[in-house]
């Protein structure tokens, strides 16, 4: 993607916000034409730099009250990829990440209460070929959730 510009900054700082907002408000916001704010968002979607949009659903409203990160540990790093091919097929994780640290990887999951989760862990995710060990860690309470922050005044 080419350099992002004052006009995109103010664009992103403002649906980041409201994903949801008309792009006539947006260009009213930004003092330049629909058409333009349109052509700028499809430049961002199609440069990576706007990725995905969509409604958040709350966990808990599906009846998912546990918030689970796992530590994994895998035989060798390199059964990585094969490991996430096996996680794909765990509905309730919902993110992934190859890792530093203590830990290989770590994933994000939610299940509906504690049996459900003892079942994940046991069930599924230690018996993946190449998990060695899992350390699990339960979230009390999501204090902070955003996106980066865009700043107008700084290029990039």
């Amino acid at each position: 993607m080419d350099k992002i510009d004052k006009l995109d900054k103010k664009i992103l700082r403002i649906l980041s916000k409201n994903a949801r907002i008309p792009f006539k408000d947006v260009a009213a916001e930004c003092g330049v034409s629909r058409a333009a704010i349109h052509q700028r968002v499809q430049h961002l979607i199609d440069g990576n730099v706007i990725m995905g949009s969509g409604f958040e659903v709350n966990p808990k409203s599906l009846g998912y009250s546990t918030c689970t990160y796992v530590g994994i540990n895998l035989e060798r790093g390199s059964m990585y990829k094969n490991v996430v091919e096996e996680l794909q097929h765990i509905p309730e994780i919902v993110e992934c990440h190859f890792t530093t640290g203590p830990y290989t990887m770590l994933v994000k999951l939610y299940a509906r209460d504690n049996e459900q989760l003892m079942n994940l862990l046991n069930g599924r995710l230690q018996g993946i070929p190449g998990v060695v060990a899992t350390e699990t860690l339960i979230s009390l309470e999501q204090s902070i959730k955003r996106e980066i922050p865009v700043h107008v005044d700084e290029e990039a």
